[in-house]
Order: C-alpha cells, then sequence, then structure tokens
C-alpha cells in the first residue's frame, strides 16, 4: 500500500470506490489487500495504514526541508547551475565555467549594453547559430528543463535573453531559497520575495564583472516596459481557426500600426516577423475571411433548402467513405500490434535459452530483455488505444445530424458568431496570395466538423459571389467545382460533356 500511495484520501478513494466501480482488481500481498473479494480481514485497518504512509512521507519530508534548509544557510547553491556554468566534477557543491556558454553569456550582455533589445538579441543569437540553453544542454547530455520539441534548436526567446540579463549568479554569487513549494504533496513552486533570499558573494568564478551587471539592472529598469496591446479591440472569432497550408501554424491575429481599423492575421511561424521558418507570410485580412466564411455557409445554407435529403446523402456517404478509410487504417495497425505481442514473448524465451548455452552474454541479456519488456508495455497501451479508438467510430448519425442543426442555426442568425463558428467548422488553411492587383487571388479551404472538405455542386446553388468588405474594396468568392467523389454522387444528372462539371480537383481550386 505504501508504494501505491501516501496520500490517504486519494488512496482510500481509489482502493474503495474507483478500483470496484471500474473492475480493476487491486492486491497488495504483504497488506492482505485483494478488491475482487470486496472485502479482507485487514479492510478495517487499511485506512489506518493509509494514514500512518503519509505521516511517514511527512516526517521524510520535515527531515530533507530541514537538510534542505541548513545546506542553503551555509552558502552551498541548491539549485543546478545556469546557462554558463557547470558543476565541478570534483566537488558537486561548486560550479565552474562552461567556457562555451559562458562566452554566449559575455556576448549577450555586451550586446545588451550597446543598446540592443531584448528581441533583436534573440534574433542574433539565431542568426550567429548559437543553440539555445535546452539545445546546448541536450547536446552535452545534460537532462534539463525546457521545451524539447522546439523544431529549431537556435530560436531564442526575449524571455530567456531577460532572465540571462538578471541572473545575479554571473557575478560569481549564490542566491538561495527564491523559491519555495507548500507542502511535501505540493511540488508546485511559489516565488519568494527578495527580502527572504539569502545571497552569499564570490562563491565561485564570475563571467560578468559586477560593475557591468550593475549597468545592465539599472537600464533594465529605465527602461518602461510596453502595454498590453488592448488597441486590437474584440478578439476575432476566427483566432484559433485558421491556420497556415505550408508550414501547419496558426495565424495571429493583429491590428495595422497605421489604421487601427485593419485587422489582419499572418502566419504564426514566419521566418521574418518570428523567427520562424515558413517562408512567406500568408496574409489576410480579417474582414475578408469572415465575407468568404459567410458566403460559404450560404451556398451551404441555399443546397440545404434546395434538397436536404440530397444533401444528408452527401454528408452521409463522405462520412462512411472517410470512416472506412480510417477503420482499414486502425485495424490494420491493430493487427500488427497484436501479432508483435505475440512473438515477444517467444523472443524472450529464446534470448533466455541463449543465455544459458552461452550465445548471449550477460549484459546483452539484460539490456535486449529489458527493450522487449518495454516494447510489450508500449504495444499494450497501443492496442488499448486502437481499440477504444474502432468502438468511437460508430457514433457518427449524431454528429451528421449537429452539423444540419448547426447551418439551420446559422440560417435563423444570418450572421456569424463563434458558437455557430465552432460547431461548423475544424479549421481553415490559408494559402499564399498569387498574383498581384485586380488579379491577386488567396486559396481558402475549409475543413468542417464531422465531414472534413466538403464539394458542393456548383449547378445546385450559386457558385461564386461578390461582397464589398469595405469601402472601395471588393472580394469575389468563387468556389471550386466538384471532385470527382461528388459527381459520383450526381451521376444520374452528370454530363461529360457539361463545361460546368469539367474536372477539377480541390487542390487546383
Amino acid at each position: 500500500m505504501s508504494r501505491f500511495g501516501r496520500e490517504y484520501l486519494q488512496v482510500g478513494y481509489y482502493t474503495e470506490n474507483y478500483f470496484p466501480d471500474h473492475n480493476v482488481r487491486f492486491i497488495a500481498i504483504n497488506d492482505n489487500v485483494d478488491c475482487v473479494d470486496g472485502a479482507t480481514d485487514m479492510d478495517d485497518f487499511i485506512p489506518i495504514k493509509n494514514i500512518m504512509n503519509e505521516l511517514y512521507a511527512k516526517d521524510i519530508s520535515r527531515k530533507v526541508r530541514s537538510a534542505h534548509n541548513t545546506r542553503g544557510r551555509a552558502g552551498e547553491p541548491l539549485s543546478q547551475p545556469p546557462y554558463g556554468y557547470v558543476k565541478d566534477p570534483q566537488d558537486k557543491k561548486r560550479w565552474i565555467i562552461d567556457p562555451e556558454a559562458a562566452s554566449v553569456v559575455r556576448e549577450i550582455f555586451k550586446l545588451y549594453l550597446d543598446g540592443n533589445g531584448e528581441d533583436t538579441i534573440a534574433r542574433i543569437m539565431q542568426e550567429e547559430q548559437h543553440l539555445n540553453c535546452t539545445a546546448y544542454w541536450a547536446s552535452k547530455g545534460i537532462n534539463r528543463g525546457g521545451k524539447k520539441s522546439q523544431p529549431n534548436p537556435y530560436k531564442w526567446k526575449s524571455s530567456t535573453i531577460h532572465g540571462i540579463l538578471t541572473r545575479q549568479e554571473y557575478c560569481g554569487d549564490v542566491l538561495n531559497f527564491k523559491t519555495r513549494s507548500k507542502s511535501f504533496k505540493n511540488h508546485r513552486r511559489i516565488d519568494n520575495p527578495k527580502e527572504d533570499w539569502m545571497v552569499f558573494e564570490d562563491r565561485h568564478e564570475a563571467i560578468i564583472e559586477r560593475d557591468t551587471y550593475q549597468k545592465v539592472q539599472k537600464r533594465l529598469k529605465s527602461t518602461h516596459q510596453r502595454a498590453p496591446k488592448e488597441i486590437n479591440g474584440p478578439k476575432s472569432i476566427f483566432c484559433d481557426i485558421l491556420r497556415c497550408a505550408d508550414c501547419g501554424s496558426k495565424l495571429w491575429y493583429h491590428t495595422n500600426t497605421q489604421n487601427r481599423d485593419i485587422h489582419y492575421f499572418s502566419c504564426s511561424n514566419y521566418v521574418k516577423d518570428y523567427r520562424g521558418t515558413c517562408l512567406t507570410r500568408h496574409y489576410i485580412r480579417a474582414d475578408a475571411v469572415e465575407a468568404v466564411v459567410e458566403m460559404e455557409l450560404r451556398r451551404l445554407a441555399e443546397y440545404l433548402i434546395a434538397d436536404e435529403n440530397r444533401f444528408a446523402e452527401i454528408l452521409a456517404r463522405r462520412s462512411i467513405k472517410q470512416v472506412e478509410s480510417e477503420k482499414k487504417t486502425v485495424q490494420s495497425e491493430l493487427r500488427k500490434s497484436e501479432m508483435r505481442i505475440e512473438i515477444i514473448p517467444k523472443l524472450l524465451k529464446t534470448l533466455y535459452e541463449d543465455k544459458l548455452s552461452g550465445k548471449a552474454s550477460e549484459d546483452n541479456y539484460c539490456v535486449l530483455s529489458q527493450e522487449y519488456s518495454d516494447e510489450r508495455e508500449q504495444l499494450q497501451k497501443k492496442i488499448l488505444k486502437l481499440r477504444r479508438k474502432l468502438t468511437e467510430m460508430g457514433e457518427k448519425e449524431n454528429e451528421r445530424e449537429e452539423f444540419i442543426h448547426a447551418i439551420r442555426k446559422f440560417m435563423e442568425m444570418r450572421t456569424l458568431t463563434k458558437q455557430v463558428l465552432n460547431e461548423l467548422i475544424d479549421h481553415i488553411d490559408v494559402y499564399e496570395t498569387q498574383g498581384t492587383g485586380k488579379n491577386k487571388t488567396q486559396r481558402l479551404v475549409i475543413y468542417y466538423k464531422f465531414v472534413g472538405y466538403l464539394d458542393i455542386n456548383p449547378t445546385q446553388c450559386h457558385p461564386n459571389y461578390t461582397a464589398d468588405i469595405r469601402e472601395g474594396v471588393a472580394i469575389e468568392y468563387v468556389s471550386c467545382e466538384p471532385s470527382d467523389s461528388l459527381k459520383e454522387l450526381f451521376s444520374e444528372g452528370y454530363n461529360a460533356d457539361d463545361d460546368s462539371f469539367e474536372e477539377a480537383k480541390p487542390e487546383q481550386a
């Protein structure tokens, strides 16, 4: 029981309520607990044992905190060394300079004193191909915190630069008790007020001279932070819906600094504005997006009114086709996983026999058996996930009705709202503009909830619209022609010589 948990309320909830309700058999041999029976001779004493286990953990925490406090008051660094330092191999309680990282720290301080801002310094660090802190530690085999999924290891953030510029440890000082936790049950760190910090000066070699550090702090205090941008007005209903068609990143919402009436979106991964990897900006006006989406939803509503049965048939066939394709993929993955998990015990048996016969060394046996065990555990989780996914694929009828209901709601409101948008649209891919002047075009691909990309027969409703989005500016919305899959649905009335049904895939629209 003590290995399961040392928080008596949570342990009691799981053993007495959650596990029995979910048919989970919990066994603790030493404590004579087996929830398959519902009761044992020791059941009446289990809550008391749980309390004792928690008291034991609390006592250990008290002793650890006491030792931690003693070391901290003696000037021993309690935290991990910051970027620029490493632990001394001869004395783990001391920090020594990491020459490679320390040179980057010195350059950051120099650039700031030369008049560069934090964001500018971050841009320079990226252009000079300096690994950011997390990537640098990873390259040295040091396991530290930070975002591990950053695709560009050379991308620095202004917040990282600010953290380096405000680190007093670079003067050779040790700062203890900067944070604390509420209790041994809650490990979230809370900032302590500065008067509770303990500062020990000149405990290790300095990377930055104290005079230089003081100059930087003085300039940081005199630099006024820009107020939050409240001038953008209310958040656009298309925030978190628009995506870059090239890199898949979200499009960020902006307000033009010269004309506050102009609101637009651009790729959050744009290489010039945000030091990302996307080569084009994917600029699009917010009012243009709203006009296009509203016109497209109007086409859906008109088609629903004109032929509701056929519209429902399109949704049904599209969803069934999509589900069947996805179902085949899931079933294939499930078969592969089940076959593999059946083979692993045989591989372990063969490996054990090779070890006994001397064909495999003890070290190789330990490594390979652990790898097989880990693989089996991962496969078990994967099989459960795939089976759960298969059971969820049969519930599509309700989703189709909800989709039609959302279109009817739009028909009644005649205006776009965030709620209707979320009920109908999954996301919208925005492509880079093509052409110039009056010939400028931009492709948008709308992916709906439940059905994904949806083709609509242009002969059944308006193929294009024109809308005035602002004074002197109008956009013409031209819908794509149906794909081959949609032509099959209308095969009874399809004429191969009809230009309106000329083959054109959605990618070419």
